[in-house]
């Protein structure tokens, strides 16, 4: 087995180590398989020539556990781990989560809220003179003012708030190597990130080493929901590695400089990232704790590509990995495949083979190396580009290579397929061979909702093109004489979303007798443009007004709508329908969602749903119709 890193002074001297060049702190345990960002940044550092050493989950009230494996001689990294330390905490509706996948034996508690600041503070006490440098998703997607949910309130850069010299965003790979080469050269703190893509930190001068914007100040965003729904707009616009520029944002006598984002990997490096000699599991001295549950799911899967063209308003990907697509090769996705069929309990299934998103392989038009990607329109929104070159021969040979492979029974395909991606493909040989070898009964999509109004706000299609997917994948089922499902992934409570839509939604899933197990609600994560248009009440795209429920109540009452048969749901499913004016589907017709309870009278209220949209509530901007008929 691959040796892994030191995590404590016993195994540092095993190695002859005196000292380490980094210290990795994190918020997960400490897993070494390629899924998780520690263990990438870790291993690439390695095979730069760095030391380094991992603290995986220190004591936050306390410096001590910094302390144990001495002073780094370079600097201190910080990450909160693989998810926002926050969402790993709360619920959408703020409830105290119990349970923790990233930690051993699944406890909950393991890790402070808002853990990279935590960190980073105790790093500081720990080591008053040596560098701190954030990375990871959580820091990554607050290195702007941003709105912060849990708090409803703007709060200034994490860089500001936790006292780290900078911070890393996005893919780390070519930044972290370049921070270490100017720390050895004898660089200090922010000074060793002034050159180097990718990177954020503070400085007392607006003057910097690449073409820049500026951004509303941290000032003017706190107080001016314009202003930040303006700044949030701006920043996506730069978030191109092509065309991106610094973007510049102030905050009191100093300016935050969040350089152009990093360039991203080519297939070549993509395979030596991948190729590095991770364990590919969790630490042993977890063992006696009952392992870490996080690894199940990724244990036997593969990462082929980073990147989404996509773009969803609510996915935090466009803003922290990019749209670009980068991919592995053939050969180094199936060399990783010979390593997992020798793994301990691999019982010849390969768990899924993908990433953001599981069927991009490429680029999504042949201009984005030299221009990069559009700012002013996206790539499938509201429909598929002219441009788009929509096709997964590249994805299938790979998926026919891995089937071939000895010891392997089945390849999977689990992480999240672009349907409205797949119907612009019009050949049927991806979808059928996806059909008949790589789903299990069955298909899991997210068309997130079936009104074309929310789905404006999501970015998403329109509901007409799963329609169409849910009918192919029908024909195509039959014609292979299965009989496997589709299930669609669903959120409430999107901005823009009013109840009538919730309604709509439930009415169509009931005609299909189909009601979820699960749905998400809107969570309001930092960075996002769908976040912005919850706090702002506009949306970043076209400044006009958008309709958000943001009390419990209704959000409740969005949830239970979708989940109307449940019999804890139901004093809340009347309630709804009461205030949406739908009264008429409290009964026992074909097409009544609940039946009356004792002693029911209805209000007979007017039904709102007949009703024009007002404007104000977030109505469908001009433009939206006329662009789904192109």
């Amino acid at each position: 087995m691959t040796d892994f890193l030191p995590i404590n002074r016993a195994d540092m001297e095993q190695r002859g180590w005196y000292y380490c060049d980094f210290l990795l702190v994190t918020g997960d345990a400490y897993i070494d398989h390629p899924s998780f960002g520690t263990a990438v940044i870790s291993r690439v550092l390695e095979a730069a020539g760095f030391r380094v050493a991992i603290l995986s989950q220190p004591d936050f009230r306390d410096p001590h556990d910094f302390l144990a494996m001495g002073k780094p001689r370079y600097a201190v990294l910080v990450n909160a781990g693989n998810i926002d330390s926050m969402v790993a905490h709360y619920t959408a509706a703020k409830k105290r989560r119990h349970d923790d996948a990233y930690t051993p034996g699944g406890v909950g508690g393991r890790r402070p809220d808002r853990a990279a600041t935590v960190y980073a503070m105790l790093a500081r006490r720990a080591f008053p003179d040596t560098p701190v440098y954030l990375g990871g998703l959580e820091a990554s997607l607050r290195r702007f003012a941003h709105y912060d949910y849990w708090s409803d309130q703007v709060m200034p850069s994490i860089l500001v708030s936790s006292g780290a010299d900078g911070l890393m965003y996005g893919m780390g790979e070519r930044s972290v190597v370049q921070l270490a080469n100017n720390l050895k050269n004898g660089k200090k703190g922010a000074a060793a990130l002034v050159d180097i893509r990718g990177t954020a930190y503070l400085s007392h001068s607006a003057e910097v080493p690449f073409p820049a914007i500026e951004c509303p100040s941290c000032e003017k965003v706190c107080t001016d929901k314009a202003a930040y729904a303006r700044s949030v707009k701006l920043q996506y616009d730069h978030a191109d590695h092509v065309t991106g520029k610094a973007v510049l944002q102030r905050h009191g006598k100093r300016v935050l400089v969040q350089n152009p984002p990093a360039l991203p990997l080519s297939t070549a490096e993509m395979d030596r990232v991948y190729g590095l000699p991770y364990a590919r599991t969790y630490h042993p001295s977890y063992e006696a704790q009952g392992g870490v549950p996080a690894i199940a799911e990724v244990q036997f899967s593969i990462i082929h590509n980073r990147g989404c063209f996509g773009a969803c308003n609510f996915c935090a990907l466009a803003f922290h990995q990019g749209r670009y697509i980068s991919a592995r090769s053939h050969e180094s996705v199936l060399r990783e495949a010979e390593q997992i069929i020798q793994m301990p309990g691999f019982k010849g299934y390969i768990h899924d083979v993908g990433g953001p998103t599981a069927n991009f392989r490429h680029p999504s038009c042949k201009k984005q190396d030299a221009h990069g990607l559009c700012t002013d329109k996206r790539c499938l929104f509201p429909q598929a580009c002219p441009q788009l070159e929509a096709g997964h021969q590249d994805y299938l040979a790979l998926l026919r290579k891995l089937r071939a492979l000895p010891g392997v029974k089945k390849v999977f395909v689990r992480s999240g397929l672009r349907y409205d991606y797949m119907m612009a493909e019009k050949d049927d040989t991806f979808f059928t061979e996806l059909v008949k070898h790589h789903i299990s009964g069955q298909l899991k999509v997210a068309p997130e909702h079936m009104s074309d109004h929310v789905l404006y706000y999501m970015g998403k299609p329109s509901f007409s093109v799963y329609e169409q997917f849910r009918a192919r994948y029908t024909r195509i089922n039959e014609k292979l004489g299965r009989k496997q499902y589709l299930v669609p992934y669903l959120m409430s409570s999107h901005p823009g979303a009013e109840l009538r839509d919730a309604v709509r939604l439930a009415c169509y899933l009931h005609s299909l007798g189909y009601m979820p197990e699960q749905v998400q609600d809107f969570y309001p994560t930092p960075g996002t443009l769908s976040t912005a248009m919850y706090y702002s009440g506009l949306d970043p795209r076209t400044m006009k007004p958008v309709y958000t429920a943001k009390t419990p109540r209704e959000k409740a009452m969005q949830r239970a709508l979708l989940q109307w048969a449940r019999p804890d749901k139901r004093a809340l499913v009347l309630e709804a329908l009461r205030e949406a004016g739908r009264e008429d589907l409290v009964g026992y017709g074909k097409e009544c969602l609940i039946a009356p309870p004792p002693g029911w009278k209805p209000s007979k209220p007017e039904r709102p749903h007949s009703k024009k949209r007002p404007p104000q509530q977030g109505a469908k901007p001009r433009g939206w119709a006329r662009a789904k008929k192109k």
